[in-house]
């Protein structure tokens, strides 16, 4: 890589990396090391065509989704389970409390998730993917990614219950079982 070229890679790591480490520690499933271990393999991987890559951020991206893709595809699976660290002392308010407490009943019910799940899941919510590009980049069909969408939504709200009050679907319910006259003052 030249000069020009280094310059260019080092000012996208400088830029990019903390929003695409994001993404990277949620297809892991929470765990910030593993993320920073996909991130790096993906920068790596980018780094050795970089003269060639028109869109450095959606081709990074797709090395991520498809490096993570791999690793659920091995054959051995690990059985150390990464543990989030607490909440950050001195948060102090009842809401920050509240959505800490959130934070961690969401990435537990996540790590439980599979991979393939998980994977699912960030690409459409988090990434904001429609199916078709989901399909695209597992290399699998649409509807396969409907019936893993929705599976896995449904074993995320068995997994974490508390998480169902946070759905549009609860407010609606709630907002019918209402009938009391609303108090209007002028």
């Amino acid at each position: 890589m030249n000069a020009e070229g280094l310059e260019s890679f080092r000012e996208f790591v400088d830029n990019r990396s903390s929003a695409l480490l994001k993404t990277a520690v949620l297809l892991c499933g929470g765990d910030q090391h593993a993320g920073e271990d996909l991130l790096q393999t993906a920068l790596a991987k980018a780094a050795g065509k970089w003269q060639r890559i028109d869109e450095p951020e959606a081709y990074v991206r797709r090395i991520l989704y498809r490096q993570q893709v791999s690793r659920w595809r091995l054959k051995w699976r690990r059985r150390e389970v990464s543990v989030a660290e607490p909440p950050e002392a001195g948060a102090g308010s009842v809401d920050a409390a509240a959505a800490a407490e959130l934070r961690v009943v969401m990435r537990e019910a996540l790590a439980r998730l599979t991979a393939r799940q998980r994977t699912v899941l960030v690409l459409r919510y988090f990434e904001d993917l429609p199916e078709a590009d989901v399909a695209r980049l597992l290399g699998c069909t649409v509807g396969t990614v409907r019936s893993t969408t929705h599976r896995s939504l449904a074993r995320l709200r068995s997994l974490a219950p508390e998480l169902a009050a946070l759905g549009p679907a609860d407010a609606e319910r709630q907002s019918s079982r209402d009938y009391s006259p609303l108090e209007v003052r002028p």
